[in-house]
């Protein structure tokens, strides 16, 4: 990853972890933000029973844009990884439904973001659940090693998606699911765009399109590939929430909201056929 968008991604990302550890996040991914409709990525992902056994820093951290645990087909003592797992949410839904005799797993990049997990997971009382400091691209386990993996917009984060599959495929055991929430667009960005620094660490420049993600798990090795689409973005509504600085979580919250992300960027892409949705994608590793 170039370093000007790591360092862009790493401080957005610790900075929410941080406003959640010290109690201030209000405008941050709080749960003014991140547990409303306010926001037309992050909004109203998780169920009120999902909501009720998770702690609610866990929630307020929540920086994703759908629920992979909602999905995902998860049983009884598997082994679940979440990639670029953050506050923890994931896993510890994960963690309940593959009980005491499964594990769930979280990797995360950033300090300030495990130790929101670790807080998170003592809160919760959950003792099948560990969380790793790595990076996506890296993950520390060895081959062959977990049943499931899941991932709530984490993947269009990484410059490079190819890495990020190849490794998941590494990890994976043989017949195991590969079962992610992430931005995918229908359609190319336009350039502006795709080169704003804001739209980057916001989960919109780097999503991937989706001929070019199932190109991409082809490459990897993966099988049965599918796109199940969850959530549909208006176009007009992204700017519109952009320009107004009222989404914390997936679009710039300070600042000159630069010209990308001006409506007449998102009328070229929408005008061009272009879509932009979150979808569940899953696939296998073969047997």
């Amino acid at each position: 990853m170039p370093d000007h968008i790591l360092d862009a991604v790493k401080n957005r990302y610790a900075t929410a972890a941080n406003a959640v550890l010290s109690g201030e996040a209000t405008s941050c991914c709080g749960s003014d933000c991140c547990s409303s409709d306010s926001d037309p990525i992050t909004g109203n992902l998780y169920s009120a029973d999902q909501s009720a056994v998770i702690p609610l820093d866990a929630l307020t951290a929540s920086l994703g844009c759908g629920n992979p645990t909602a999905l995902a087909e998860l049983h009884e003592g598997e082994t679940v990884l979440d990639l670029g797992s953050g506050g923890g949410i994931d896993v510890l839904l994960s963690a309940r439904r593959v009980g005491p005799t499964g594990h769930a797993y979280g990797v995360d990049m950033l300090d300030e973001m495990l130790a929101l997990a670790e807080r998170n997971k003592a809160k919760a009382g959950a003792e099948n659940v560990t969380f790793l400091k790595g990076t996506i691209e890296s993950v520390p386990l060895p081959d062959n090693s977990v049943d499931v993996i899941i991932s709530n917009c984490v993947i269009n984060l990484a410059v490079e998606k190819g890495p990020v599959l190849k490794e998941a495929f590494r990890v994976l055991r043989p017949g195991g699911r590969f079962a992610v929430s992430d931005v995918v667009t229908q359609g190319a960005l336009p350039q502006d765009l795709q080169e704003s620094m804001e739209a980057w660490i916001g989960c919109i420049a780097g999503a991937l399109e989706e001929h070019d993600f199932r190109a991409l798990l082809e490459d990897a090795g993966f099988e049965n590939i599918s796109f199940q689409e969850t959530r549909v973005y208006d176009p007009r509504e992204l700017a519109e929430t952009a320009r107004s600085g009222e989404s914390a979580c997936c679009v710039p919250s300070e600042g000159t909201v630069p010209d990308a992300w001006d409506g007449s960027a998102w009328e070229r892409f929408e005008q061009s056929g272009g879509r932009m949705i979150s979808a569940f994608v899953r696939a296998t590793k073969p047997e």
